[in-house]
């Protein structure tokens, strides 16, 4: 099956991400772009994206970069990942840009950005590195 294929069969049973409105972007080999919305449901107490949306978005578009190195028939869970807030996630929406550092043959090591964007504008509000494992 092709990587973009398997990647949106895969992303479509997340309910992680439909719960978020998050939508796949884009998928290339070691690269994979999620966007979602900043809902009215997904705010902290200023008003601004809580930190669990850029982190979980940052954290599947991580992930489904690893998974576009995977053979086929293999699936890659989260071991650990770190995440640097730099600024609030003030916009319309965020964009988790993740790729892939390197892959090994028993971790998969990757990162990713996240962005806040309003029409064309767009802010760095997030890094997110971690580990990835075949399963």
């Amino acid at each position: 099956m092709e990587i973009d294929s398997r990647i949106r069969d895969s992303f479509r049973r997340q309910t992680m991400m439909q719960t978020l409105g998050a939508t796949l972007d884009s998928v290339e080999s070691g690269r994979v772009v999620i966007v979602a919305p900043i809902l009215p449901t997904v705010l902290q107490q200023q008003g601004a994206g809580h930190a669990g949306l850029a982190f979980s978005i940052g954290d599947s578009a991580a992930g489904y970069a690893a998974l576009t190195v995977m053979e086929e028939g293999v699936e890659v869970m989260t071991v650990e990942m770190k995440i640097n807030l730099m600024a609030p996630a003030l916009g319309e929406r965020l964009r988790a840009e993740g790729r892939v550092i390197r892959a090994g043959r028993r971790i998969v090591v990757v990162a990713a950005d996240v962005w806040a964007e309003t029409g064309e504008t767009r802010k760095h509000v997030a890094m997110l590195q971690g580990t990835m494992i075949p399963v």
